[in-house]
């Protein structure tokens, strides 16, 4: 087998999917590429078992047609030192060495024969199909990532939530402590439908969305999820399991609202959470009339430190605790210049919501409280 492909054209594809290759495999076949070339297209796919990313590049003056293998990190290394310039890759088929000749020089690998790589299964024909933009796609999986939980005992609050709904589509994540739900308003579907995306997926669906700007076809079954673009495909395994019922935890009943300036209050959050308790991240929210006042302290080693910020609130005064680092979080992945904070009382969750919405979205973000030590 012999073809020439652009150097760039083919790092770009490999570095593409590189991240699914996990650091160590099971089987040793997939520490490698898969390489697929059938006419003018070179098909590569990079997998760890659970997760699959296939994409392809263009070559010119093909001869022959197969599979073979090449470790990954042997190829990707070179590949990065080299200037964009067409490459003559050869792989012998008796033996399977892979000869790499480009303008100055040339370098040879190993390669294998790809009849060993896993393949994938087909989905059952009760597999569900969704077409989104990849752009809501992201927006969604942006929000709710930094939410997922890593529990052993608990794995379905290990990834993302797609709640299918005939008006809407709901992405759910959530550790116990924060919980964010997205509503997409233009996303419908004629069935009820819902699967769980692991994290590891997700990280590269992130990566791979933010460079994509296609439509993005979704078809998943019980176990199974395939991810179709122009561009990649990605297959993962997913959750098994039931989510719980999210929209129970979120209280309803909220009637001491605060509008306060977002960046003003990660800015200030950042500052204080500085001084507050290294094992608990405690800070103190208190609010009174058009004002709330953001402390933090450490008793074992005398520091402390609080600032003011000027908020709309005209309900009774309130003092309620947070951790620093889950407020900063849901901060930081809010994108409007005001925020409204939601509370009932001291001991039930806040809600924070922005106070414009992206178009078609609804996000409700929750944190728990932290118990006051006055």
């Amino acid at each position: 087998m012999k073809f020439n492909v652009s150097s760039s054209a083919l790092l770009s594809a490999l570095q593409s999917i590189s991240k699914v290759i996990a650091s160590k495999n099971t089987l040793p076949i997939l520490d490698s590429f898969l390489f697929n070339l059938e006419g003018e297209k070179l098909t590569i796919t990079a997998s760890d078992v659970e997760t699959r990313l296939v994409t392809s590049v263009d070559v010119v003056s093909p001869e022959g047609s197969g599979l073979f293998a090449i470790d990954a990190k042997r190829l990707l290394d070179p590949l990065k030192e080299l200037p964009e310039q067409p490459l003559a890759i050869e792989i012998n088929d008796d033996n399977m060495t892979v000869n790499v000749d480009y303008e100055n020089g040339k370098f040879n690998l190993p390669g294998q024969k790809g009849d060993a790589y896993p393949q994938q299964k087909p989905l059952n024909q009760t597999a569900v199909s969704l077409t989104l933009e990849s752009q809501i796609l992201l927006s969604g999986i942006n929000r709710a990532l930094f939410a997922t939980a890593d529990d052993e005992l608990r794995p379905v609050m290990n990834g993302i939530y797609f709640d299918i709904q005939p008006e809407n589509l709901t992405f759910v994540a959530s550790d116990g402590h924060k919980l964010v739900r997205l509503r997409n308003l233009s996303i419908q579907s004629k069935e009820r439908a819902s699967f769980i995306l692991p994290k590891k997926p997700a990280n590269l669906l992130k990566n791979l969305l933010s460079k994509n700007t296609d439509n993005v076809i979704v078809t998943f079954d019980e176990n199974n999820a395939y991810v179709k673009t122009s561009v990649f495909e990605m297959v993962c395994r997913l959750i098994e399991g039931r989510f719980p019922n999210y929209d129970a935890v979120i209280p309803s009943d909220n009637p001491n609202m605060a509008t306060i300036d977002r960046i003003s209050f990660l800015a200030a959050l950042k500052r204080v959470s500085v001084f507050s308790n290294q094992a608990s991240g405690l800070v103190k929210v208190q609010l009174s009339e058009n004002e709330m006042v953001v402390s933090a302290q450490d008793i074992d080693f005398s520091t402390s430190a609080e600032e003011k910020i000027v908020c709309q609130y005209s309900a009774i005064p309130l003092s309620i605790g947070f951790k620093a680092s889950y407020l900063i979080d849901i901060l930081a992945n809010i994108s409007s210049e005001n925020v409204v904070l939601q509370l009932a009382d001291p001991s039930r969750a806040g809600v924070l919501v922005p106070t414009e919405n992206e178009e078609n979205e609804d996000l409700l973000m929750l944190l728990m409280p932290m118990m006051l030590n006055d």
